[in-house]
């Protein structure tokens, strides 16, 4: 038995009847514009979700970096201030 019959309990009858309310209510010209329409978004759908489980697991698959090695405290970088020279007001010898 087909699962999406089962899943909505659908029989033989039942389906033509849905099939003939779709062909009467949007018309032969549109139905396959229709169907196109629905397999670009089942196709986007599964692109959309394929894309999604490949980034989960090239994530889960990529070794974590080291953490980063940091320098002793004795050991400083000058900061940009500490690195400029003072600058003398303007009349006054240094």
């Amino acid at each position: 038995m087909n699962i999406t019959l089962g899943l909505f309990n659908l029989g033989g009858g039942e389906i033509i009847l849905i099939l003939a309310l779709v062909l009467i209510l949007f018309g032969a010209k549109k139905l396959p514009e229709l169907a196109r329409g629905m397999g670009q978004g089942i196709k986007e759908f599964k692109k959309a979700t394929r894309d999604v489980t490949d980034e989960i697991h090239s994530s889960m698959d990529e070794t974590p970096a080291p953490p980063a090695k940091r320098l002793p405290p004795s050991t400083t970088v000058a900061s940009e201030a500490d690195r400029t020279v003072p600058q003398t007001p303007p009349g006054q010898k240094a």
